[in-house]
């Protein structure tokens, strides 16, 4: 593991209760924040090229900070090393198609947060659609109102930089859950804004201080998906609430709610045309996941066993999504329609309680 930062505690439960993962050594710029997960996990602390060159290391989780994303899994992949990278994929979608396309050349594995579409929410949901319960999907509404991170965070100095926004922070969970639902995106038309240019924090030993803001806080756009679904998506730090759903998508025959695609599970909605919204039972995903499912699901997909384009939290997947996001800030700024230059294969989906 590289960066023992927050995230890290959420995929340290993970390992530490699956079989198929063993946490073998801690890299950090902080010393000390590494050799505290090391002690706590049985593992080893050392420097990046320390990590690297140890034979007990099969797969290295990049939880560093984006900029650093692509650094880290390129030295990974140099070194032979599979990788599962937090999201985004890298900062941007030109060093994020480096890493790929090196990845590739080196038959290594590479991965890509968010797992949280591999839960019960968004795999109920996903097979409620191929079994064709609201019929030909034609439209979805992915949906983020909230006030910012300032509130709570007491560094929120990122959120408001280029590479972070409400976009780019939270919008890898409901775009790569629309992917996942309704496949690849071809084209996107964005808007943004900012209608503050500075954010008080309000929590920690900076409370009151002032911040900038140098990136859009409220983003919407629309995606037109290969399959002919067109999504709308509001990713905002600059509302207050929402009573929307997450996600919901239209069909021909009915419409789905779809729970929060930052957790791995909730509730599933269904309503049929002319008939009242009824939950649906859990049918599909892993249940009781948490964050590092993706990295175990390249193992039990056989991802490690000679074919690194198994599994369904692929790099291909990640630099989608990013594509997309990039895309959406682009067209905003431009005022044109995007066309992604990189496409993907719909994940397969994840029968109940596999793995």
């Amino acid at each position: 593991m590289v960066g023992a930062g927050n995230i890290s505690g959420q995929y340290l439960k993970t390992i530490s209760r699956l079989d198929a993962l063993e946490l073998t050594a801690v890299a950090d710029l902080d010393l000390s924040r590494a050799e505290a997960v090391a002690t706590a996990h049985g593992a080893v602390t050392e420097d990046l090229d320390g990590l690297l060159g140890r034979a007990d290391v099969d797969v290295v989780l990049n939880l560093t900070v984006p900029q650093a994303h692509a650094q880290v899994s390129s030295a990974a992949i140099r070194a032979g090393k599979g990788v599962y990278v937090e999201k985004p994929f890298a900062a941007d979608v030109a060093a994020g198609r480096e890493v790929l396309n090196q990845a590739r050349r080196a038959q290594v594995v590479i991965g890509s947060a968010p797992d949280t579409v591999l839960g019960s929410g968004v795999q109920t949901a996903r097979a409620a659609l191929d079994a064709g319960r609201i019929g030909t999907p034609t439209s979805a509404t992915a949906t983020l109102i909230i006030p910012g991170h300032e509130a709570w965070h007491p560094n929120p100095d990122f959120y408001y930089q280029p590479g972070g926004g409400p976009l780019m922070d939270m919008g890898p969970y409901y775009l790569t859950a629309l992917v996942t639902l309704l496949g690849p995106v071809q084209q996107v038309i964005g808007a943004a804004s900012a209608l503050r240019d500075e954010r008080i924090i309000g929590s920690g030993p900076r409370t009151g201080e002032r911040i900038p803001v140098t990136t859009p806080s409220h983003v919407t756009g629309a995606l037109v998906h290969a399959g002919g679904a067109v999504s709308t998506v509001v990713m905002s730090f600059d509302g207050a609430a929402t009573h929307a759903a997450p996600i919901e998508i239209q069909g021909t025959e009915g419409a789905l709610a779809v729970p929060d695609p930052n957790h791995f599970d909730g509730t599933v909605s269904l309503a049929r045309r002319g008939a009242p919204w009824q939950e649906l039972p859990v049918s599909a995903g892993y249940r009781g996941a948490s964050r590092g499912y993706g990295i175990a699901d390249l193992l039990w997909s056989g991802a490690w066993d000679g074919d690194p384009r198994k599994g369904r939290s692929q790099g291909e997947l990640g630099l989608h999504v990013l594509e997309v996001m990039e895309g959406l800030l682009a067209s905003a700024e431009s005022g044109r329609a995007v066309v992604m230059t990189t496409t993907v294969k719909r994940p397969e989906p994840v029968p109940l309680s596999s793995g």
